[in-house]
Parts: C-alpha cells; structure tokens; sequence
C-alpha cells in the first residue's frame, strides 16, 4: 500500500488576504484529482464570461461583468496557493496561468470599451472599443515582460507593491465600483493612457534588468575562463 506524500509544512504565509483566504479554501484540495490547472482554467471560464458581459453593455450586464472579473481575479490565487501547499507546482502551469492572467486583462479592457460604444471628447470621435484594446495591449506587453524579467531576475524582481495585505493588481476588485457609479467611459479613457505609461516603465525596467543580467553573465564567464587557466597552469 502506497500513501501520497504530505504537502510541505515549511510554506510561508501568504502576503495578502485573497491569498490567504484562498489557501484555506483549497487545503482541502491538496490529497484530491484536482490540479492548479483546472483552477486557472477555472479562472479562466470565469474571466471570459465577465468580459463578454462587459461588452453587452447596459447597466445590468456590466455589472454581472464587473462581478465575475472579481470573482476570476479571486480564483487566480487558488491555483498558485494550490500549487504551493501541495507541491503540484510546475513550469508549464506557472506559464499557463500567465497566459490565462494576460487574456482575461486584454479581455476585460476591450469588453468595456466595446461594452460603453462610442463617446465624444474633446471634439473628437473616439471608439472605446479601440481604447480598450491600446489598453489590453499594453497590459498584454506587461505581462510578457514581467515573465521574462522573472526568468532572468526570479520572482523578487516581478513582486508587486504590497500595502496593508493588498496588492497593486487587487484594484481590480473596485471594478464593481465603476460599473455601478456608470463611469465605465472615463476609466476605459484613463486606462488606455495609464496602462502604456507603465508599460514603458516596464520596459525599462526590462532593459535594466537585461544589462545586468548579461554583466553577471560576462563576468561569470571571465571568472571561470581564469579559473580554467589556472587550473591548466
């Protein structure tokens, strides 16, 4: 008779209450069939339907919209806290959350500006469909060089600012708070600015963490080019 290895007891508590909370839901979870991909699949589901109901428009639909987006954004801790306490984490998951998190953002900006149709300012016509989606982009272009600064820098080099147990991705669960004061318009608006400026922030920081990365190359290199040459000495 054969029994399935214990999860890690040395684990660290979570930083952030969603996380936290999460983890207690799925400690049940960790002796079962269920994956952390089935839950990122999971949030996945969830986060497609709240963007498709964001681009129905009307009062009703973004509002159901707003609603499953917070869900999703829940469960998006579910997998990872999965993964960690009952030692299922792999390099395929971890990529494909990354995947799930990037389209349900793009999703979700290109369903508002769809949802809200067309908006006049400042003279002149501007489809909030088009802003969303410079929006999505940007956050899509976030994303994958968040990745790629975690493959060169590790995970301390993509952590989020964290205040008070909350951190900065959890603002999209004020997102009912925009569809219920119906200023959908104006944050798909501010969203197409903000989410380019910080993506070039991003890429910055990419290009920063890229030079050093390849001067600890260079400089690995040169030490073990002089070690060889002693060691042949």
């Amino acid at each position: 008779m054969t029994s399935k290895a214990p999860p890690p007891l040395n684990v660290p508590a979570p930083r952030t209450w969603d996380a936290r909370l999460a983890r207690r839901l799925v400690t049940p979870l960790v002796d079962t069939w269920v994956t952390p991909n089935h839950l990122t699949t999971l949030r996945l589901l969830i986060g497609v339907a709240g963007a498709l109901c964001l681009a129905r428009g009307g009062f009703s639909s973004a509002n159901a919209g707003a609603l499953l987006i917070v869900l999703s954004n829940f469960v998006d801790h579910t997998d990872g806290e999965l993964a960690r306490i009952g030692g299922k984490s792999s390099r395929i998951g971890h990529f494909y959350d990354l995947a799930c998190d990037a389209l349900v953002t793009v999703m979700l900006f290109v369903g508002m500006g769809i949802g809200v149709g067309g908006t006049q300012i400042g003279g002149l016509k501007l489809a909030p469909g088009v802003l969303g989606a410079v929006a999505g982009i940007a956050v899509a272009l976030i994303f994958f060089l968040r990745m790629r600064i975690e493959e060169m820098a590790g995970k301390a080099g993509t952590k989020q600012a964290s205040v008070g147990g909350f951190e900065t991705e959890d603002v999209l669960y004020l997102l009912p708070i925009v569809t219920l004061t119906n200023v959908v318009t104006p944050f798909v608006v501010v969203a197409s600015i903000g989410a380019p400026l910080f993506a070039v922030w991003v890429v910055i920081d990419y290009v920063r963490v890229s030079r050093r990365s390849a001067r600890l190359a260079a400089g690995a290199a040169k030490a073990s080019e002089t070690s060889q040459l002693w060691a042949s000495k």
